[in-house]
């Protein structure tokens, strides 16, 4: 009850006009690979700010994106797999990540995978003052920029979800899409493994129509069952999309696609 009524005040807050309140993003999953729904306070900020958590949920396309604040030695496995399935992806990296596995991000890059802002030192962004705030995204852009040759970096998944008005409004400001997601479940704890079969479990039992699947590299589960989560999810007629996939349409009239 306490924990209801806590989600409840945390979006009454951000509602506020012109609040710095901070949220922590969630989804509400839906029942049998139904769409998944978050609160209406949060849709509207991301209207507002040209933010994402979800496709189009009128046809089976889902969009894969990793976070990767530090390597734990499963990233190749889960690039490999993507390039023998064809999987476009997106890779959130930080700047303690770019530094340290630089080899990799340049496969991600060579590979075709979208390679997002997931700021320089993971700081609670909704919380760092507004300099901060610009200069933990434009330090890691630069360091890619230098690793890469690409310029271009237009997707930002907060560190831990974390974001208000300000937040958001700061990213779109500075040419970022905020990145969320609708499809996810905690892989993050290395130190609790349940295996591969737990983690296709809960996987598949989130998927739904244009979903925003949310992983963790460092997760040997995940790493372990992702072959047969594609499998099994062409069987079931999903496609697999990239974020650019997902822009574009927002961009482009119904016609094009």
């Amino acid at each position: 009850m306490k924990k209801g009524l806590a989600v409840l005040l945390a979006a009454v807050i951000l509602a506020a006009p012109g609040t710095a309140a901070a949220a922590d993003w969630y989804f509400k999953p839906s029942k049998n690979h139904q769409p998944a729904t978050t609160e209406p306070e949060y849709k509207a900020l991301l209207k507002k700010y040209d933010g994402i958590y979800i496709g189009d949920i009128t046809k089976k396309e889902v969009y894969f994106t990793f976070d990767n604040g530090y390597e734990a030695g499963y990233t190749a496995k889960i690039l490999d797999t993507l390039k023998k399935e064809h999987v476009p992806a997106a890779f959130f990296i930080t700047g303690h990540y770019i530094k340290d596995q630089p080899g990799l991000v340049r496969r991600m890059v060579r590979e075709g995978h979208i390679i997002g802002n997931h700021s320089w030192g993971h700081p609670d962004l909704s919380r760092i003052s507004d300099e901060k705030y610009k200069m933990e995204l434009e330090k890691l852009r630069q360091a890619y920029t230098e690793l890469t040759g690409k310029r271009s970096m237009p997707y930002l998944r907060p560190p831990r979800g974390t974001f208000s008005e300000r937040s958001m409004k700061l990213a779109q400001e500075q040419g970022y899409i905020s990145v969320f997601w609708s499809a996810a479940y905690k892989d993050w704890l290395r130190d609790q493994p349940r295996g591969a079969d737990y983690a296709y479990m809960q996987i598949m039992k989130r998927m739904h129509p244009g979903a925003i699947l949310l992983l963790h590299t460092v997760s040997s589960d995940n790493a372990e069952a992702l072959p047969r989560v594609i499998h099994n999810l062409k069987k079931m007629g999903y496609h697999f999309r990239s974020l650019d996939d997902l822009t574009a349409k927002k961009q482009l009239p119904a016609v094009f696609w």
